[in-house]
């Protein structure tokens, strides 16, 4: 008799190869690595190179204006400078009329030029290692689509799976040939390979490209949440996945699934806001960490933000496993007991009740 694991293996892989030709998983993953490219490379090119201005070497003002980041071209005196301006050859130059510094352009007034010899006052720095908003923003967006469309959308695929072959008849094909509980582990495990190998191919670009425009500073602080997010996602994902399968196996007909995933997209949907509006909220963050269902989401950002203690992420990912070993057991009674019911939609007492 072939082993349990061996039968999910062939199972995983039955929904690997079906996934793999199936056309709205293609281009899905096409769409996230045309998204993790706009988001690392497009703003660093339409950002443009910093003003490039001419200077004599005499004059005071060469090391203020490299202090703001402009492309200074140090010449011999100010005829030289100006003649550069003239020829198109830089954006401004900075002379000394008078004996007060001058700012000479073309047909329009370069700001950053200008704004570097303005006299400003001195600043300080609270919190220098807090987090640009900026970065905040997009990490929270990035980390929160990650798992919400991948949740969704693998998670949608398998209900959908399971009610088409009940629907056509073929899961008592299916059952009679492999254990329902392999059928289960099997659709969970193969789609969670194909999210695991998609994410990672998302992450090598989004690294690649942030490589390329400079940002390896940003980088370095995402290393740890990442490191986490990889086991937080995985559990998470899985405990997603045992409901997904079990929302479609209560309904016999494609027409009726949405009656039964309703409450299993809203288990993701309502954390994923919960995280997206509250990242600025320490004491919400804190709760959503150790919640199931945001847990994968918030827990990486925390230690991104520098919100988290060494052993909180220890103690979240514990909690996530429990509660995902908890709805596995519960969810493969309930496939068990609906999965060969295709006389309408099955409640969940008459599933639970129904086993074998």
């Amino acid at each position: 008799m072939t082993s349990f694991w061996t039968t999910t293996k062939l199972v995983a892989a039955r929904e690997i190869q079906v996934r793999l030709r199936d056309k709205t998983f293609l281009y899905g993953t096409l769409f996230f690595l045309f998204f993790t490219v706009a988001i690392t490379v497009l703003p660093a090119i339409f950002a443009g190179s910093p003003d490039e201005v001419a200077v004599a070497g005499s004059n005071p003002a060469v090391q203020q204006l490299r202090d703001a980041g402009l492309d200074v071209r140090v010449v011999a005196d100010d005829a030289a400078a100006e003649k550069l301006v003239r020829d198109g050859a830089v954006d401004g130059a900075v002379v000394t009329t008078n004996g007060k510094p001058e700012v000479l352009a073309m047909d329009d007034v370069p700001g950053d030029i200008v704004s570097a010899l303005s006299v400003q006052p001195g600043t300080r720095l609270l919190d220098p290692e807090a987090i640009d908003s900026v970065v905040r923003v997009l990490v929270t967006t990035a980390f929160g689509m990650i798992f919400f469309f991948t949740a969704v959308g693998f998670g949608a695929q398998i209900a959908m799976s399971v009610t088409e072959e009940k629907q056509t008849r073929i899961v008592e094909i299916l059952v009679a040939a492999v254990p329902v509980r392999a059928l289960l582990a099997g659709k969970v495990l193969g789609c969670g390979i194909l999210a695991m190998g998609q994410i990672a191919v998302l992450a090598l670009v989004a690294f690649v490209g942030m490589n390329l425009t400079g940002d390896s500073a940003v980088i370095t602080m995402l290393a740890p949440a990442l490191g986490w997010f990889v086991p937080f996602f995985i559990v998470g994902f899985t405990l997603l996945a045992s409901l997904w399968a079990v929302a479609g196996s209560l309904v016999s007909r494609t027409e009726d699934i949405g009656q039964t995933t309703m409450p299993v997209q809203m288990c993701v949907l309502l954390p994923f806001f919960g995280v997206i509006f509250l990242n600025d909220n320490q004491t919400a963050m804190t709760v959503l960490s150790y919640f199931p269902f945001s847990a994968p989401m918030a827990m990486p950002l925390r230690l991104f933000f520098g919100d988290a203690a060494v052993w909180e992420p220890v103690l979240a990912l514990v909690v996530l496993v429990a509660s995902c070993a908890a709805c596995l057991a519960v969810g493969a009674r309930l496939y068990e007991g609906s999965l060969l019911r295709t006389n309408g939609r099955t409640s969940l007492l008459t599933a639970w009740r129904s086993r074998g």
